[in-house]
């Protein structure tokens, strides 16, 4: 995907234990839950690529170039950082709403509204109007970005707490046949929205794709009829007790001001990093050097701010340690720091190749000259169903050789499959090897995928389940989306057959973190 592609796949299958197994699975499609969770993942497949692939096309139409429209991937940054908001999520009441709806389900449609209002923020701006309008446009992405990862956050939430371990393979392949469904509606059907309108490369149409999003927004009360009807998951909840409704507005209030922070800085840096840019130049690589430093100094700000704000009082020591801290050092404690950090950093590198490239596959395609109808066919339709059948072998073949083993075969064919992409650099206009494309690496993106979710949920505590599995999915794609933001840049340095190569080049030492880790495991698994 999208991951992206950031999209989510469902853990590795277990082995079929007979008919009685087929009874249950049959006898389970008819449960309630597993069709809301259906609708659910339908409201959280929407988002992405309203940020990425279909806002990207939208953008170049209007005429913004296109290492500024690479940019904008950025916005979905908040996937990558839902770790920090995610124990808020977990502990924090909203008034009235979690009174009226419950702790799950008030979440949820609180981040559905905000989703709504985002979409419907987006489609109010033209992107051809000027910079003042791209700045409009960002912020109104990074909204989308922020609460479709909150949304996520619930619904990870609500599944397991909506039913027995028994049932919660059906429910997960039911939330990614609706996500995917969503993606395929977000992305594909977008497209054509907008083409039936009649924008295109050669005339650009904004009220064509301010209707298309307006729909789009539309089609999130799916989602939010369906948190409105499902009944709130009955679990106890014995962490929120002892703290009161003041730490609690504390807790929130330290999380906002390193927030902002953060942004701050980043902003009123942004000045110097441009000059500072302008003054060393190097291409893109130096750029991407000083923009990583501008940052990283950000991300040191903000943290320095939350760590005085918790050594200031500001909020309860024990909450804030047991909100943010805990679950880290669970994690290593378990494994010891050398393995922990081996871990980390496979997580973080093993989606560089795919994400990176699908930053900019879909301006590729259009700049070799297919139609957004030809793209939508080949890319949000045929890849969207060839990468859940890569998900589903990917799963089968997990469960059979193990899933280190297809966690290699995944990253070996991840990176290769980016090479094929130089054949159609070349080629130029040519249906057929386009959809040979997006079908080796959608094939590629679906098995890695499955493997690598199933690799990730080994790894969690049940005692931090949630936050540790959103530390995971978030670093997955920090760096990626990081890298991504750039590839424009990277493109108009070296062309499309060059970055297509790099893409690839930058997968190789994932075979090797991945060799090592599987070794560490092994031996650490065969210790008495």
């Amino acid at each position: 995907m999208t991951r992206t592609s950031q999209a989510p796949s469902p853990p590795a299958p277990t082995a079929d234990n007979g008919n009685q197994s087929w009874r249950r699975g049959l006898s389970a499609l008819r449960d309630r839950r597993v069709l809301a969770m259906l609708f659910l993942g339908f409201s959280a497949g929407i988002p992405l690529l309203l940020i990425f692939s279909s806002l990207s096309l939208w953008l170049r139409e209007a005429g913004v170039e296109r290492n500024a429209v690479t940019f904008f991937s950025w916005a979905a940054l908040g996937y990558s950082f839902k770790f920090v908001w995610a124990p808020l999520v977990d502990r924090l009441p909203l008034p009235w709403l979690t009174r009226r709806y419950g702790r799950r389900r008030a979440w949820l449609l609180l981040s559905q509204l905000a989703i709504i209002t985002a979409i419907v923020l987006m489609a109010s701006v033209d992107p051809a109007a000027g910079r003042e309008s791209l700045v409009a446009m960002a912020l109104a992405a990074v909204m989308l970005g922020f609460s479709a990862a909150t949304q996520d956050i619930c619904i990870d939430a609500f599944r397991i707490e909506s039913a027995p371990p028994a049932l919660q393979g059906m429910l997960s392949a039911a939330y990614i046949a609706g996500y995917r469904v969503g993606m395929v509606v977000s992305g594909a059907g977008a497209l054509f929205l907008a083409a039936a309108f009649f924008s295109s490369m050669a005339q650009y149409s904004y009220d064509a794709w301010r209707l298309t999003y307006l729909i789009m927004a539309a089609t999130m009360l799916v989602g939010v009829v369906t948190t409105l009807v499902v009944p709130e998951p009955d679990v106890e909840r014995g962490q929120s007790t002892g703290y009161g409704a003041a730490d609690y507005a504390r807790l929130v209030l330290v999380f906002a001001l390193a927030a902002t922070a953060f942004a701050g800085s980043f902003f009123l840096t942004g000045g110097a990093s441009a000059a500072l840019k302008a003054a060393v130049g190097g291409g893109a690589l130096g750029a991407f050097l000083i923009e990583t430093l501008h940052f990283s100094l950000a991300v040191a700000i903000a943290a320095g701010v939350g760590w005085a704000l918790v050594r200031l009082g500001a909020v309860n020591r024990r909450m804030a340690r047991e909100t943010w801290v805990e679950p880290v050092l669970d994690f290593f404690r378990r494994y010891g720091l050398g393995t922990a950090l081996l871990l980390l950093a496979l997580i973080g590198l093993y989606r560089i190749s795919d994400i990176v490239l699908g930053v900019i596959s879909n301006v590729f395609y259009q700049d070799l000259g297919f139609t957004k109808p030809e793209i939508a066919e080949a890319v949000k339709t045929f890849g969207v169903l060839v990468s859940i059948a890569g998900g589903f072998i990917g799963g089968l073949m997990a469960t059979r050789f193990g899933v280190m083993r297809i966690l290699m075969l995944g990253a070996v064919f991840s990176a290769l499959t980016n090479l094929i992409f130089v054949g159609l650099a070349y080629a130029g206009h040519s249906l057929p090897l386009l959809y040979l494309t997006v079908a080796a690496d959608n094939l590629a993106a679906g098995l890695a995928s499955a493997a690598f979710v199933a690799f990730l949920s080994s790894l969690t505590s049940v005692s931090f389940t949630a936050v540790q599995y959103a530390i995971f999915s978030s670093l997955m794609t920090l760096l990626p989306k990081v890298i991504g933001g750039y590839s424009g840049s990277i493109v108009d340095g070296i062309g499309y057959p060059g970055f297509f190569i790099f893409t690839t080049l930058i997968g190789v030492p994932v075979l090797l973190l991945v060799w090592l880790a599987g070794r560490r495991l092994a031996l650490r698994d065969s210790a008495p």
